[in-house]
């Protein structure tokens, strides 16, 4: 495994029902997951995973419902065990592990965040926050300092001694984060850590971890059924459906060439110009182009070119990074790439 890839998933299966083994049998032989349940009672929960998981990024798996998202997740810390197949952290397979080791895996290098908060009621914010280090036997006084740090980080200057109870929806996730941070893990794992809270407060949450990302580059794995929320987070985006991957990589590079219709119609209603940004529509070069007008950065959106161009699609753009040119965005392949294909196409095309 290379250095920049964190985790790694290799021909990972997870079948649920009483005898797994001899299920899997038939799915190696090309039975699928409609077809095992009715034959079988089983239910094909994982089928033939691999992803790598890129080190100091976050990584998004999202799916609708059903899809495997969050079984995958707790594949990642064993808890829940897989019937076939490989994870690796840091170039170890967890699989191996005895329980002490699995035990140091889930207090020190990886932590987790739910959807539904998991605070404990009784304990104040501080307390909540320090939790990995009340697991290993530290005393408040040990971690209140490191504790109040990130309290202070996520928003939550001067509630220290407030409960669970007290506060918002969104004042709990951020304590949630905040236990995370607290615990020093290299990787965080955030299973649909944002739907439970209303849209405004989603979307300062999705700032925040934006933020934190920017400054602190850990290792994520961010679980959710929302496609806006999916491409505004993510590094690496994997799409599941009925529990194997539909497409993964780059976000942009997915939504400008869908490779399945199940893709296509996915990304169909998105707001393009809003997500796409110029490095993903731009030619690289260094020549300067005829009828410039202007410079845009490229990570810029699409949106933000349009209205600078005031929409006339005959101007040029130089593509500018770390004030170096880096290539040439033309509007007539901006007003392209915001036409999605149509459902189907991408097998056409293949």
């Amino acid at each position: 495994m290379s250095d920049d890839v964190k985790i790694s998933v290799r021909n990972l299966y997870k079948i649920f029902g009483g005898n797994p083994q001899e299920a899997l049998e038939k799915v190696h032989a090309g039975m699928g997951k409609v077809e095992l349940q009715a034959e079988t009672g089983h239910v094909l929960g994982l089928n033939d995973i691999n992803i790598d998981m890129p080190a100091g990024k976050t990584t998004v798996i999202m799916g609708l419902s059903g899809s495997g998202k969050s079984t995958l997740i707790r594949h990642l810390n064993r808890l829940i065990e897989p019937t076939a197949g490989e994870v690796y952290v840091n170039g170890e397979n967890i699989l191996d592990y005895n329980e002490r080791r699995l035990r140091r895996l889930r207090q020190k290098e990886m932590s987790m965040v739910f959807q539904k908060f998991a605070l404990l009621p009784h304990r104040t914010v501080l307390e909540n926050a320090g939790m990995s280090w009340t697991i290993e036997g530290k005393s408040k006084r040990a971690y209140a300092e490191e504790a109040t740090k990130w309290l202070d980080r996520v928003g939550l200057e001067g509630q220290a001694d407030q409960y669970p109870a007290q506060l918002s929806g969104g004042m709990q996730q951020r304590v949630g984060i905040a236990r995370a941070l607290t615990s020093n893990s290299d990787i965080m794992l955030m299973d649909e850590a944002f739907s439970a809270l209303d849209p405004l407060i989603r979307t300062d949450m999705q700032d925040l971890l934006i933020e934190l990302q920017d400054e602190l580059a850990k290792t994520v794995v961010f679980i959710t059924h929302d496609l806006d929320e999916a491409l505004k987070l993510a590094d690496h985006l994997v799409i599941l459906k009925d529990g194997y991957v539909v497409q993964q990589g780059e976000p942009q590079n997915i939504l400008l060439h869908p490779k399945d219709p199940y893709i296509e119609a996915f990304v169909g209603d998105i707001n393009r110009a809003r997500v796409l940004r110029v490095r993903s529509v731009m030619q690289k070069t260094s020549e300067r182009p005829d009828n410039v007008g202007g410079e845009v950065d490229h990570d810029d959106t699409l949106e933000n070119v349009i209205a600078l161009s005031e929409g006339d699609t005959t101007k040029n753009y130089i593509v500018m990074r770390n004030g170096q040119q880096i290539g040439v965005l033309h509007m007539r392949d901006l007003v392209r790439a915001l036409v999605p294909r149509k459902p189907g196409e991408a097998a056409a095309a293949g």
